[in-house]
């Protein structure tokens, strides 16, 4: 018979180790000196309520409130057992036990939760290539290392102010044996185009237990060939015969570019002026990042200056570009100032553009419209032309004045016979015919 108690005992036992625990949260990550609520509950009455926390049990009693670990929850009766951690120690990273013993039987239920004391990451380290400066179309590659921080930070890259998503590889955690600090390390590869020179490559680090980011930063010097920034001829305009002209070109370069005007046979290398000094080609101005103003000064603009196409060919180490350049004395039209894409077309001198040119097309469509409606009217004797075909056809030699005679004074009234004659139609009128008289 002894047999059965012990059989009861380790079914009950399995029972109670069997049911699980409603704990949260399951994890948790915050910094020394922070507060944390842990709650584990089952779904029956318990007996007390018991934590383990850095490595020491702590017997929570709802009524005691004035200790570090404190009673959190709606009380025992209602399985909840909770602990209020009011001032985290970072020696207390780790697991976070409960015990819930029922009210009757000695079998206690566990559950269990992380706690991640987080410790700030080292600074942030930016691996790249140890050459000063780059191509265009260059491979780039660099790599971001953040060690030792608990939990691993995250790392975000960016190219200046803006966020870089392509070519951001994957992130790689480590950590040394027997340590639970982590290291993060990520890879980002770009190729290098002439808007990437003079910019920031920023790693920035982030972390739970940093007040802010941290950060580690690369410039990138790229060099390209000279490009211009519009494309076709350049025209100059508002330009005054017999005062000064200035010749502007915009255009990117880096390195430095040299520039050379062609005037005709005149070739001139700035700063340099022709013979006269009617001409002189001034230093390539740096406006910053890459971008250059070479300007050619005419003293006097004369009327053979307008007629004549001038060159520039600007030069660097990779490459070179050329413009051609006319004189206007005409004002720049609105519409190529904003750089709009309307047309525009000269006529003997006149720019009209599309807002002309349409007003135009309707005028001469409205005029042929009016001379087609006056032709077709007249052909066929319609509004204004209408009375014009409405008149009376008189016998030929008689008096258009005289009226006709009464009915009674036509010969041959004395026959009753032959009172009412037939009429002859010609045209809108109708004229009594005339027959013999017969005797009676």
């Amino acid at each position: 018979m002894a047999v059965l108690p012990a059989l009861f005992g380790l079914l009950l036992a399995t029972v109670v180790t069997g049911q699980n625990v409603d704990i949260s949260p399951k994890e948790a990550v915050r910094r020394a000196g922070d507060d944390l609520v842990v709650l584990c509950k089952v779904p029956y009455p318990i007996d007390s309520c018991r934590m383990t926390v850095g490595g020491k049990s702590y017997r929570l009693i709802p009524s005691n409130q004035d200790e570090e670990v404190v009673y959190s929850g709606q009380g025992l009766q209602y399985g909840e057992c909770g602990a209020h951690i009011k001032h985290i120690r970072e020696e207390w990273n780790g697991n976070i036990s409960c015990m819930l013993p029922p009210k009757s039987g000695s079998i206690e239920v566990t559950g269990a939760m992380r706690l991640l004391v987080a410790r700030a990451p080292g600074n942030p380290q930016l691996v790249s290539s140890p050459q000063s400066t780059f191509k265009e179309g260059d491979d780039f590659m660099a790599q971001c290392i953040v060690p030792d921080g608990r939990p691993a930070a995250k790392i975000t890259w960016y190219l200046d102010e803006v966020q870089l998503l392509a070519g951001v590889h994957q992130p790689i955690i480590t950590s040394e044996p027997g340590s639970d600090l982590q290291t993060i390390s990520q890879n980002v590869s770009r190729s290098l185009t002439a808007d990437d020179n003079g910019k920031k490559l920023v790693c920035r680090a982030e972390h739970e237990a940093l007040d802010g980011p941290k950060e580690a930063a690369r410039q990138l010097v790229v060099h390209y060939p000279p490009k211009r920034l519009e494309a076709g001829p350049i025209t100059i305009f508002g330009l005054k015969l017999g005062a000064e002209g200035r010749l502007n070109v915009s255009l990117r370069a880096n390195p430095p570019p040299a520039a050379e005007w062609t005037l005709g046979d005149v070739v001139l290398a700035p700063p340099a002026a022709d013979a006269s000094r009617s001409a002189v080609a001034l230093e390539p101005l740096h406006l910053g990042g890459g971008y250059y103003n070479i300007t050619l000064v005419l003293t006097r603009v004369a009327k053979e200056d307008v007629d004549r196409t001038y060159y520039l060919r600007v030069t660097n180490d990779l490459g070179q570009e050329e413009f051609a350049l006319r004189l206007s004395t005409m004002d720049e039209p609105a519409a190529r100032k904003a750089k709009s894409s309307y047309l525009i077309i000269e006529v003997y001198g006149v720019e009209l553009d599309t807002g002309a040119i349409v007003g135009i097309v309707i005028a001469v469509l409205l005029l042929l419209i009016a001379i087609f409606l006056v032709v077709f009217a007249k052909a066929t004797d319609r509004w204004c032309f209408a009375g014009r075909s409405h008149r009376t056809d008189i016998p030929d030699g008689a008096d258009s004045e005289a009226p006709l005679p009464p009915h009674d004074d036509v010969k041959g009234s004395e026959n009753p016979s032959h009172d009412h004659g037939d009429y002859i139609s010609n045209g809108d009128t109708k004229h009594p015919e005339k027959k013999p008289d017969t005797a009676v």
